[in-house]
């Protein structure tokens, strides 16, 4: 069967009958659900394209534009659960129905996997799944799926100034994924991932069970920390461990340009960012800088940005000494509490906390990223010619965020969670390109751009496999069957790069808990049944 957003162009009568189909495929699995739901109403729950608030509900948690035309196929259902125990009716009439499920914490995946699928499914937004409660005496958090990072910063931050959490810099991230995939911040190279403070988590498996870590086991808890757990069942709460952070930290942005020996300055801070004290992060952003009347001039410039878990009168004499040739001054330097350095670096005035709790993302747009790890320091002439890309013309909308690795990163062994990326690994670069629906019809364009920048990477980054960290989903190094079964070999083309090593115990982990399959996705592990 064929969605609606294929069939336009079927005569009168065919198309009559698609639409017939479809209404009845979701009208089944709603009256399969209502039958389930015996205590409670699934009316406020479940919207279909006839619902006036489908639209706005689909779009509402949706970060990428690229995903919103109206020939992307759309769920036949969204079901908004506001409890747990609403999940695994939802599961066994999407298996009745022979839908797909996508569930969605934050809509911030890549590639939009977590909304959209080319075959019949629904989607489970877990958007009213976003209570938590913060232990601050026993230094813990119960965070459920739907809840943002940045929310669970600013609860953290009411319970204790001393309190923090290892995860992302956009506030608007859903938990569900981020720390199903590893989720890595500025606290990185201190305490590692967000997934390596996973103590305890509660999914909804393929039979509907709910389960935590003991009753889930050791080798399900392993997986669903860095191994995707969209995988796995429906995550709907992690518990975590809270990390110490001092009452002061210190940030700096130092900008420069091509034409300040950019170039000069990226060769000699990849020597020295990985391996500065645990306590400091040294990153860069990279991009093109307007200037002259109107803007209309423009060169390459990057951002040289700090999180240092100390004052600055340690920073600066530090960083004078070992980088002089970036020219920080004390003025440079601003002392905060961690929690506003959380809003500096995702560029929010450091004392409007609440902006943390919302979850709509300002200044929507396109884009396609993809991800890289460099292991060994890029030459001077190798970094020219990969800054020579953002002058194109498409390379009006490219960024880069350049993250040292080192510290607790390196302490950390590779098969601890999925999450391979540790010892051995420079920084990691995420590529990402932007642009603006004017140009959608440029979208192609954009796309070429960051695939150029890739195919030029290469001599210079990972290899045998190129590493890709599953957070920037990319699906150009591979994908699975849209219908049908998936080999192992198939899904090793980019399960590999994502995994490394970790993959065989991934896919063995899949076969034992869901042998059919049937939480799946263009990246999904797959099961060897």
């Amino acid at each position: 069967m064929k969605t609606p957003n294929s069939i336009s162009s079927l005569s009168p009568i065919l198309l009559i009958v698609f639409s017939c189909s479809w209404a009845d495929d979701h009208n089944h699995f709603l009256e399969c659900l209502s039958k389930k739901c015996h205590n409670y109403s699934i009316s406020n729950l479940a919207y279909t394209p006839s619902n006036s608030s489908y639209t706005s509900i689909l779009r509402f948690s949706n970060s990428n534009l690229r995903f919103t035309s109206d020939s992307t196929p759309k769920p036949q259902v969204i079901i908004t659960p506001e409890h747990e125990s609403q999940i695994p009716p939802i599961i066994h009439c999407a298996k009745e129905n022979d839908l797909e499920i996508r569930t969605r914490s934050g809509g911030h995946d890549f590639e939009g996997l977590s909304y959209v699928s080319k075959v019949p499914f629904v989607v489970i937004d877990l958007i009213k799944l976003s209570e938590i409660a913060v232990n601050a005496e026993a230094k813990t958090a119960w965070v459920e799926a739907g809840a943002t990072v940045g929310s669970l910063y600013y609860r953290i931050a009411e319970k204790s100034p001393t309190l923090g959490f290892p995860a992302g810099i956009c506030p608007t991230v859903g938990v569900g994924g981020h720390f199903s995939g590893g989720g890595y911040g500025y606290l990185m190279r201190k305490y590692g991932l967000a997934a390596d403070h996973v103590i305890d988590a509660r999914i909804v498996d393929v039979n509907g069970r709910i389960l935590h870590r003991k009753s889930m086991g050791e080798d399900l808890f392993w997986a669903i920390r860095g191994g995707g757990g969209a995988s796995f069942g429906v995550i709907v709460a992690w518990k975590v461990q809270l990390v110490d952070v001092p009452e002061t930290v210190t940030v700096f942005t130092v900008r420069r340009t091509f034409e300040q020996n950019l170039t000069q300055l990226i060769h000699n801070w990849q020597y020295l960012a990985p391996k500065y004290d645990k306590d400091l992060l040294v990153g860069i952003t990279l991009g093109r800088v307007n200037f002259g009347r109107e803007g209309k001039n423009f060169t390459v410039g990057a951002s040289f940005f700090s999180l240092f878990l100390g004052g600055a009168d340690k920073l600066v004499p530090l960083m004078q000494e070992s980088f002089p040739e970036l020219g920080l001054v004390r003025e440079d330097c601003m002392e905060m509490s961690w929690i506003q350095s959380v809003l500096y670096h995702a560029g929010y005035p450091i004392q409007s906390r609440e902006v943390l709790l919302n979850r709509t993302q300002p200044g929507l747009s396109y884009y396609k990223g993809k991800p890289d790890y460099v292991q060994k320091p890029i030459p001077e002439n190798g970094l020219q010619g990969y800054l020579r890309h953002f002058y194109e013309p498409e390379g009006k909308g490219g960024q880069a965020l350049i993250v040292p690795y080192g510290g607790r990163m390196d302490e950390i062994s590779e098969s601890a969670i999925p999450f391979p990326h540790r010892g051995g690994n420079l920084y990691t670069v995420g590529n990402i390109v932007f642009w603006q629906k004017d140009e959608a019809q440029n979208s192609d364009k954009y796309i070429s751009w960051i695939r150029r920048v890739y195919g030029y990477m290469t001599p210079y980054v990972s290899n045998s496999p190129r590493a890709a960290y599953i957070n920037y989903r990319d699906l150009d190094i591979g994908v699975n069957n849209n219908e049908g079964k998936t080999s192992y070999a198939q899904a090793s083309i980019w399960g590999k790069k994502y995994f490394q090593n970790n993959f065989d115990r991934l896919v063995r982990v899949k076969t034992n808990v869901d042998p059919k399959n049937f939480f799946r996705n263009e990246q999904s592990i797959p099961s060897l049944h």
